[in-house]
Order: C-alpha cells, then structure tokens, then sequence
C-alpha cells in the first residue's frame, strides 16, 4: 500500500480517482489544489504525487518541483486535457513518470501508480 497524494481541482473528477486509487490498496490524500497539498509534502509521508498539471493557484509544475526539492525520488504522474502543458511539464521537472491525457480509463490510473512504485522499489 502505498500513500498517494492527489491534486485535482475538478471537483467531480477527484472523488473517482481517489476511489479508484483506494480500491486498489492505497492510501489517498485528495486536495483541490497544489496550495491546499502543500502541507502534506511538508511531512514527506507521501510515496507518489498524483497531480492536475492545470490548476488555479499552485499548478502542477510548481507542486511537482516543491515536492521533488523535498524528496528528489518522488514518483511524480501529472494528469492534464492540455497537451501542450503536458509538453512543457516533460521539459522542466525532472523524474516525471508519467502523464496521462484525459479522458483516461481509471485502471490506466492504477496501473501507471503501480509501474512508477515498482520503478522506485527496484532501483
């Protein structure tokens, strides 16, 4: 089990990613922004950040490389509709392991959360 940090200002969509996630034997901490998650990192209790690239406030980009500074092997998977947002995240935080373009079926969710803890376990 792993504990994930979600960041997703969609408020319809957040609550099935957590469920999803749970589902599948993992602890999830859901925050509607990278603000509001902030906190969290501040702990360094998290295995992997599961973030919106786009949100008001703090956006992924800026969550990611605060929660990279804070532990640089944190497995990192932004979720965006933008691709060319997703294009610049790929450019300037390193240690992303993946991106996932919505619409994505939950278990693509899932199994990318999985795939990038197992990279983590094994190196």
């Amino acid at each position: 089990m792993a504990r994930i940090l979600l960041a997703e200002d969609d408020d319809n969509l957040r609550p099935f990613l957590a469920r999803s996630l749970e589902n599948a034997g993992h602890e999830v901490l859901a925050f509607r922004d990278g603000e509001d998650a902030i906190p969290v990192l501040d702990t360094g209790e998290i295995d992997i950040l599961v973030s919106d690239l786009v949100m008001p406030g703090i956006n992924g980009i800026e969550l990611a490389r605060l929660a990279k500074d804070k532990s640089p092997d944190l497995p990192v998977i932004f979720i965006t509709g933008f691709s060319a947002v997703a294009v610049e995240a790929l450019e300037t935080v390193d240690g992303v392991n993946k991106i996932l373009s919505k619409p994505f079926h939950l278990n693509s969710l899932v199994e990318a959360v999985n795939r990038a803890l197992d990279e983590v376990a094994t190196s």
